[in-house]
């Protein structure tokens, strides 16, 4: 039987998802499954199995799991026992950032794991609690909803990030840091994050990149969870939003310096986004 792709239905500017001790039942556990997302999983309560790429792992009270994206996982839960666990899912580009020059990449921790074969990793006490404290955390902004809540929760997960990195599962290793998918696909998200108008379509990056339009989509796609031209739209809608608020510069005018030809496209690209019209967004934000 051939794994199933489960779906996520996420925020375009927010790719991240967080289930907060999750009670898992082996009747509402999905069969061999992968996405495009990548996954911690820590649990809290409970016993059970957790198959992860052809391997076996026991789970127990303070386990910890990293499943990268596009990896077979399924969960097996003690039916005496059932686990408690949190969840977080985030796209790759997520936790993109611009090198500092100190070494550090985000998802290296998820390469080793991938490299080794080896999806469980030992937390010591000091680590552990301070996991579940992050994980605390971000449920708790993610309830409260306060200005910045989200960029709350991006900084936890990094920490978390950090964390992995400096653990000595991730510095055993003399494997080359490669950092977040292939250097042509970075260059092109912070070519979009500096100029969502002017960076082109798919057909555009796919030629500065010397890539087949194709493998640019199917490889944007999986660190991203968007194809190139939700992506892009959804960060000019960004540039669109600041616009708005900052300027007393017409809609027509905003959607066209912001990349939009046509008005209708605008405003459903707008709509399906921030879940307003872009007049109903000014109005409210003024």
């Amino acid at each position: 039987m051939q794994p199933i792709r489960k779906t996520f239905l996420l925020d375009p500017i927010f790719p991240f998802d967080l289930v907060f001790k999750g009670i898992r039942y082996s009747e509402n556990e999905l069969p061999d499954h992968l996405h495009d997302l990548f996954e911690l999983v820590y649990i809290h309560e409970g016993k059970g199995l957790f198959f992860i790429d052809n391997a076996l792992y026991e789970k127990g009270p303070g386990d910890f799991f990293l499943i990268p994206g596009n990896t077979v996982h399924r969960a097996f839960p003690s039916a005496a026992e059932p686990i408690v666990s949190s969840a977080i899912f985030f796209a790759p580009s997520f936790v993109q950032t611009d090198s500092l020059g100190d070494g550090y990449e985000p998802l290296r921790c998820f390469e080793i794991a991938r490299k080794k074969k080896q999806y469980k990793i030992d937390l010591s006490e000091p680590v552990r609690l301070k996991f579940e404290a992050a994980i605390n955390a971000m449920i708790s902004e993610h309830k409260a909803k306060e200005l910045g809540y989200r960029h709350v929760q991006r900084l936890q997960l990094q920490q978390l990030l950090i964390e992995l990195s400096r653990h000595p599962f991730t510095k055993e290793t003399s494997s080359p840091i490669t950092g977040i998918g292939p250097q042509w696909i970075r260059n092109a998200l912070l070519d979009i994050d500096r100029d969502p108008v002017g960076c082109g379509g798919l057909s555009d990056m796919s030629d500065k990149a010397c890539i087949s339009s194709a493998h640019f989509s199917r490889v944007f796609k999986q660190l991203t969870g968007m194809n190139v031209t939700d992506y892009v739209n959804t960060k000019r809608i960004v540039l669109a939003k600041e616009l708005l608020l900052s300027s007393d510069d017409n809609i027509e005018t905003i959607a066209l310096a912001c990349g939009f030809q046509g008005m209708r496209h605008f405003y459903q690209t707008f709509k399906g986004v921030t879940g307003l019209t872009p007049r109903s967004y000014r109005i409210q934000g003024k």
